[in-house]
């Protein structure tokens, strides 16, 4: 609330959808919020763990992941003793230096985790799920900073689709939409 991240107003996500809100995660952007965003990934990532689902690897879809999965990846590393190996995606191919969409770890044969902002109607994580899969990883779960709480494509519940169709086994947010209902307008900047 403090650096606005929230938002009322009208709104056309990038689904296409319109909203009465907005969710802009880009506002968390002092070094002090990317270390709190990271800790809370990775406080679920260990739960997620802890409750039998190993993971390997983390993956940051372009754009909003990638700050997010590097900074989950370091508190990790040096608050937990957990180094995963990380990596994100370009939007378009690189065709020179090292080339290919992906950057970073290696992802073959992983148990992977793909964090990102917003979780909407599930078709980012498709997209990311089938890029993760040509590469040879096996994708385990979604973790999200805010689960919209829509419905996919076929009228459920986007996080309840992504599972049912075998994209991943779990999602995990670290808020949902109706952690907001009847908040005080007044804390919320409006569009």
């Amino acid at each position: 609330m403090e650096r606005k991240a929230w938002r009322y107003g009208d709104f056309t996500l990038k689904s296409g959808r319109r909203s009465d809100f907005f969710f802009d995660i880009g506002r968390l952007c002092q070094g002090g919020d990317l270390t709190l965003v990271g800790r809370a990934f990775a406080a679920e990532l260990l739960s997620l763990e802890s409750a039998g689902s190993p993971v390997d690897a983390l993956f940051g879809p372009a754009y909003k992941g990638i700050p997010l999965v590097a900074a989950t990846a370091q508190i990790l590393a040096t608050s937990h003793d957990r180094d995963l190996a990380w990596s994100y995606d370009r939007k378009q191919e690189k065709g020179h230096g090292e080339g290919g969409q992906l950057v970073g770890a290696d992802l073959k044969d992983r148990r992977v985790v793909i964090i990102d902002d917003v979780l909407t109607a599930g078709t980012a994580t498709r997209q990311a799920a089938t890029r993760l899969r040509d590469a040879g990883a096996k994708v385990v779960a979604l973790l999200v900073a805010l689960d919209r709480e829509e419905p996919g494509p076929n009228g459920s519940l986007a996080r309840k689709e992504l599972v049912d169709e075998g994209w991943v086994n779990t999602v995990v947010s670290i808020a949902r939409r109706s952690d907001f209902e009847g908040l005080d307008s007044s804390l919320v900047a409006s569009a």
